[in-house]
């Protein structure tokens, strides 16, 4: 990685389309690799709403690039994660050197405009939609299994019943990467202190889970250039090298999930690992995907940071911030920091690369030689994992 680049997380985008958001990040990546428009020949990008085909076309296209590969990933919050690898596959078969990996999400909000009245609204149309005959529809909704909340709570409340969670275990996960976000300009939480009395205070939303244990929705985008080694000497920045990396998709429907304590996590992880030949106890920055304070806990164990049933012990006992015994999110993670979307996910490997380019501002780690970076979609379905390091 060579390149990378973020827009700050923020509520609502206004009037900015998709691939303006896009085309920001993409110019300022590869700028920030000190290439040329011209140098990047491979393009990865997700699925974007209103374009039902042609994605990878339209958005090179619109940033004047003509790749030779070009391709699409929809692995949910895992996406960014999973773009990495492909473009690394890509460029070692020789389909490419340089690619960009492009990730983004807008929300228009109301923008306080004024409210449509009922006769100003859309009529509904008079013919009924096609019958939904998905997983989730036969299998979930009817039971009240809609929306990730219902999912995680469900976990979370299993894991506790088998290993006797504590509520102030997992809030201390949201202070830590709190304060890990008031040490980063760019976060949306960037100036607001919490305390496990704020998190425990706070509405609970789906029981166990309290709200500030919650991802907030944000927008925002983020870019990152991957490129051979031999184009490594023309970059501007300190290269991170991928060093090893894991997918596994397990289920989509959560009613066909293996388990609520056996997920892919541990097959991805697994992989990145010994591709990289190093353990987890090498790694000295763990960016773990947190859509959720149990989903934190449930990779710190599966991932092999911590023995089964040893997370919150484990959280309790370590100082999770960027100075800390066991840096974890450091940018704030997704609590903290913002979930724009599939961007909130690439985030998490934006501040692994940052990180190991020694780029990290105030909250660089010292002296950091390889890093972890996990990504999570669906409910606990898909999982991807990156190790990074310094040197090859």
């Amino acid at each position: 990685m060579v390149g990378v680049a973020e827009l700050a997380p923020q509520r609502y985008t206004g009037e900015a389309t998709i691939l303006d958001l896009l085309s920001q990040v993409a110019t300022e990546a590869i700028a920030d690799a000190g290439f040329k428009r011209a140098d990047v020949d491979g393009l990865i990008v997700h699925p974007i709403g209103g374009l039902p085909g042609f994605v990878p076309a339209t958005v090179a296209e619109h940033l004047g690039l003509q790749p030779t590969f070009a391709e699409t990933v929809d692995l949910g919050g895992a996406t960014g994660a999973g773009m990495i690898w492909r473009a690394a596959a890509a460029i070692q078969a020789g389909m490419c050197t340089s690619c960009l990996c492009l990730t983004g999400t807008r929300r228009r909000g109301s923008g306080g405009k004024r409210r449509q009245s009922s006769a100003e609204r859309p009529k509904p149309r008079s013919i009924a939609p096609a019958r939904d005959r998905s997983p989730q529809a036969e299998f979930d909704a009817p039971y009240g299994m809609v929306g990730a909340n219902v999912g995680y709570a469900m976990i979370a409340t299993r894991y506790t019943h088998e290993y006797g969670l504590e509520d102030t275990q997992r809030a201390k996960v949201a202070v830590d990467q709190r304060r890990n976000a008031n040490a980063n300009p760019a976060a949306i939480f960037y100036d607001q202190p919490l305390t496990i009395e704020d998190v425990l205070s706070s509405e609970v939303i789906c029981e166990p889970l309290h709200m500030l244990e919650i991802v907030m929705p944000a927008a925002g985008a983020a870019a990152l250039l991957v490129t051979a080694a031999e184009r490594v000497p023309d970059a501007r920045q300190k290269p991170a090298w991928l060093l090893g990396a894991g997918e596994s998709v397990t289920h989509s429907s959560f009613a066909q999930a293996p388990g609520l304590d056996a997920t892919g996590v541990g097959i991805a992880a697994r992989a990145a690992f010994d591709q990289a030949g190093i353990k987890p106890a090498d790694v000295g920055l763990a960016s773990l995907y947190d859509c959720y304070t149990i989903m934190v806990l449930l990779t710190l164990e599966e991932a092999g940071f911590c023995g089964r049933g040893e997370a919150g012990a484990f959280v309790e006992s370590h100082d999770l911030t960027w100075a800390g015994d066991f840096p974890l999110n450091t940018h704030g993670g997704q609590m903290s920091f913002g979930q724009a979307g599939l961007a909130g996910g690439m985030s998490h490997v934006t501040e692994a690369v940052r990180q190991i380019q020694g780029r990290g501002g105030e909250r660089q780690v010292p002296g950091l030689e390889l890093a972890y970076a996990h990504g999570n979609g669906g409910i606990i379905a898909e999982q991807a994992g990156l190790v990074f390091g310094a040197d090859r």
